[in-house]
């Protein structure tokens, strides 16, 4: 069967641009953007960290999440506090995932924007999260694409086309000093993947967000951390 040229045209434009969804043990990718003030060196000041969202206080998994930011920024040197009252710092967290958006996959390869990140996804509850950025694109591709030139690709290609559906998930890191309420540090991590479970996604991101901390003020930087060896 004779391909319509404009569909020979796309899927030469954005075979180079696929990426593969077949790997199994492949690094875990963030974009970490960190903007700082006056964030002390660590030398033993205290901290505790706080819900954003007033919802989560007292929730079990809040404070399982709140623990692994405590454990990064006891490495980095700071030291827990008795409560927020009495903390030097106090650290404001917060976490979240989109319900998904729908992208095309052909024999374990998805479309070009797998991953694109920044879209307006979970964040947009905090005054707009990270903007509409590429996230934008999704559903016009998806929509238009899928239907019309799914046949075109499997055909071209030797195999169907699935629809996989991403999810961005992110969190959002905000440190005062006390004593005056003056912000330090702002700091985002997000993340798209085809997973939305949180206890797993959460942990990799503050684990983003913490590596070179503090970071260099202003900077949006892709963080990327390497899969877990086996046991055994």
């Amino acid at each position: 069967m004779k391909l319509n040229p404009l569909r020979n045209r796309f899927a030469l434009l954005a075979a180079p641009l696929l990426l593969s969804l077949g790997a199994c043990a492949t690094p875990f990718n963030a974009n970490v953007s960190r903007f700082q003030a006056e964030l002390p060196a660590p030398a033993g000041q205290t901290f505790a960290v706080v819900p954003q969202d007033p919802r989560n206080a007292g929730g079990l998994e809040f404070a399982q999440y709140a623990g692994v930011v405590a454990a990064q920024l006891q490495k980095v040197g700071y030291v827990p506090a008795a409560s927020p009252q009495t903390a030097d710092l106090v650290v404001q967290f917060d976490y979240g995932v989109d319900r998904g958006r729908d992208r095309l996959r052909n024999n374990g390869f998805a479309d070009p924007f797998w991953g694109g990140g920044w879209g307006g996804g979970w964040g947009g509850r905090w005054g707009g999260g990270w903007g509409p950025g590429w996230g934008g694109w999704g559903p016009g591709w998806g929509a238009g694409v899928g239907p019309g030139w799914g046949p075109g690709w499997g055909a071209g290609w030797g195999g169907g086309v699935d629809v996989v559906t991403v999810y961005t998930s992110g969190i959002d890191l905000k440190i005062d000093r006390r004593a005056d309420g003056k912000r330090l540090f702002e700091g985002k991590a997000e993340t798209s993947s085809n997973s939305n479970r949180l206890p797993h996604l959460v942990p990799k991101l503050v684990e983003a967000m913490f590596t070179r901390f503090p970071g260099s003020n202003g900077e949006t930087v892709k963080i990327s951390i390497a899969p877990e060896k086996k046991k055994g």
